[in-house]
C-alpha cells in the first residue's frame, strides 16, 4: 500500500475512534467537557490526515524519525590477545585472531614513471599469491594525532623564553640574547604551521586471520601465517615489513584513532569561527 494512503487511513481510524467514543459513551461515563475534547481531536486528526496528502513528505519522516538507529555491528566484542599482537574475536563458539602487518611503502602514484607504475602493479600482484590463505592488502589515509608533536614544541618554546629571561636578567652579551630569541622564533613559526595544517598519514598494510576452537589456536596460527607473509612481502617489495603491535592496531578497527578528537574538535572550533566571522 502507498504510504501517503497508508497515513491518510490512519489519522482517519484515529479521528473515528475519538468520534465514536464521544458520540457513543453515556453521560454517566463521559462527562460534556471530555466529550467535547474528544470531539475537538477528532476534527484534529481529521485534519491531520487530508493534510497528508499534501504534505506527507513532511510527516512521513517525523513518523519514522523512532527508526533511524543505524546498527554499525551486532558481532561480538574484539579483545586485543595477551602478546598484543592481533585482534581476537570469538562468534558462534569459534576464535578468530587477526594479525595486521605494516608495510613501509613510500612511493606515490603521482611520483612514478609509467614503467614504475607497471613494476609496481606486478609487485601487488605478486603479493596476492604470496599466501594460500586469503589476505587483504589496503592502504588508507588518515589525520595523524599531532597533540605529542605540538606538547613538545611547546615545551622548547617554554625552555627558550626562560633561557632569554635568564640572559637577559645575567645581562650576557647581546649576540647570545639575539641567537636565543632566534631559536624561539623559530620553535614558535614551526607551531603555528603545525597547528594550521593537516598532516594526513598514509599506511600500507595487510591483514591476516585465522581460526581455531581455542583461542591460543587461532593466535598461533595467524602468527605462523604472518610470519609466512612478511618473509614474502619483504622480497616482492624489498621493504621489511612488521607486525603492528599495542594500541596501534586499534587505528584499523577504531575510528577514533583514524581521527583523533583533537583534531576534530579543532576542525569544528575553526568552521565555527569562520561562521561567525
Amino acid at each position: 500500500m502507498n504510504q501517503k494512503i497508508f497515513v491518510l487511513l490512519g489519522f482517519l481510524a484515529i479521528s473515528f475512534i475519538f468520534l465514536s467514543a464521544a458520540l457513543g459513551l453515556p453521560s454517566s461515563i463521559l462527562p460534556s467537557p471530555i466529550r467535547i475534547l474528544l470531539l475537538l481531536f477528532s476534527l484534529i486528526f481529521d485534519v491531520i490526515a487530508f493534510a497528508s496528502r499534501r504534505y506527507a513528505y513532511i510527516m512521513l519522516p517525523i513518523i519514522k524519525q523512532h527508526k533511524r538507529r543505524v546498527v554499525l555491528s551486532d558481532s561480538e566484542p574484539y579483545s586485543l590477545s595477551g602478546s598484543e599482537d592481533a585482534i581476537i574475536k570469538m562468534e558462534k563458539g569459534e576464535y578468530t585472531a587477526t594479525v595486521y602487518i605494516s608495510i613501509p611503502l613510500y612511493r606515490s602514484a603521482t611520483e612514478m614513471s609509467e614503467m614504475e607504475k607497471i613494476d609496481f602493479s606486478r609487485q601487488v600482484s605478486k603479493l596476492v599469491g604470496i599466501s594460500s590463505d586469503p589476505i587483504r592488502f589496503t592502504t588508507e589515509m588518515y589525520m595523524m594525532n599531532k597533540d605529542a608533536y605540538i606538547q613538545t614544541l611547546r615545551d622548547a618554546i617554554n625552555i627558550a623564553e626562560t633561557e632569554e629571561a635568564e640572559m637577559m636578567q645575567s645581562g650576557k652579551g647581546a649576540e647570545k640574547i639575539e641567537v636565543v630569541r632566534g631559536k624561539l622564533a623559530m620553535w614558535r613559526n614551526i607551531l603555528q604551521n603545525t597547528a594550521l595544517a593537516q598532516s594526513m598519514e598514509l599506511i600500507s598494510y595487510v591483514s591476516i586471520s585465522a581460526y581455531g576452537g581455542k583461542e591460543y589456536e587461532a593466535l598461533s596460527m595467524a602468527q605462523q601465517k604472518a610470519r609466512e607473509a612478511i618473509s614474502g612481502i619483504g622480497s616482492t617489495f624489498g621493504v621489511t615489513p612488521s607486525i603492528i603491535t599495542g594500541k596501534d592496531i586499534l587505528k584499523f578497527v577504531e575510528p577514533e584513532y583514524l581521527i583523533p578528537f583533537s583534531t576534530v574538535s579543532e576542525e569544528i572550533k575553526k568552521k565555527t569561527e569562520e561562521e561567525v566571522i
